[in-house]
């Protein structure tokens, strides 16, 4: 973990958070602290449990120079972060169904008879859900992951920028993914942040909301 930074104060995690734009390029995230974030990350909630979100870290100058003309405008996080996180979401997710269950069996987190109770009833639902009801499925639920993993990257001294201006079309085929399984849903910056970032304001919650 970065010793620089170790935060755990829950308003200067969630509140202090700013998009950052530009990054100390000397440092790097090893990949054992990469996978300890994402794996704290997927406590994140998502449908059923079958966690579709799936990873691709870009982090080698040859990589990144392959993602760069993908991300439009949004180059000098590529060009200075420690890493860009490519978050997809899996159309077939369900196919880790069964492994899911059985590993919350196996943790006595559920029981044998709930799991195929679950099973019998969620992996033909899914299966037989539309592209686009599929589609809003796993990108809801990684949008999930991602607000999660950008408040554990604050705890271990690092900040992040989210980005959606890419070339969605591209992405998967880029990088070696079947486009028609993996749906693009966001890219996240990771990094030492070299800048303060930028004050930003907010609609108040009583334009927002109405009560019923």
């Amino acid at each position: 973990m970065n010793k620089e930074k170790q935060a755990n104060d829950f308003s200067d995690i969630v509140f202090g958070r700013k998009s950052i734009r530009s990054y100390d390029e000397d440092v790097k995230i090893t990949h054992e602290e990469m996978l300890e974030m994402i794996q704290k990350a997927t406590t994140a909630p998502s449908s059923v449990n079958m966690q579709p979100w799936r990873f691709v870290i870009v982090e080698s100058p040859e990589e990144k120079e392959k993602l760069r003309p993908l991300i439009r405008f949004n180059t000098t996080q590529n060009d200075t972060s420690s890493a860009m996180m490519l978050i997809f979401g899996d159309m077939e997710c369900y196919e880790y169904g069964e492994e899911i269950y059985n590993q919350a069996v196996s943790e006595n987190k559920m029981s044998a008879e709930v799991r195929d109770q679950q099973l019998e009833a969620i992996i033909p639902y899914y299966k037989n859900l539309s592209q686009q009801e599929m589609n809003d499925v796993v990108k809801i639920d990684s949008s999930l992951f991602a607000m999660q993993f950008m408040h554990v990257a604050r705890t271990h001294g690092y900040d992040t920028c989210p980005i959606g201006g890419f070339e969605a079309d591209q992405l998967a085929d880029a990088f070696g993914l079947d486009k028609e399984r993996y749906v693009p849903v966001l890219i996240l910056s990771i990094g030492k942040s070299k800048d303060e970032g930028y004050q930003s304001v907010r609609l108040n919650a009583e334009k927002l909301t109405t009560f019923k």
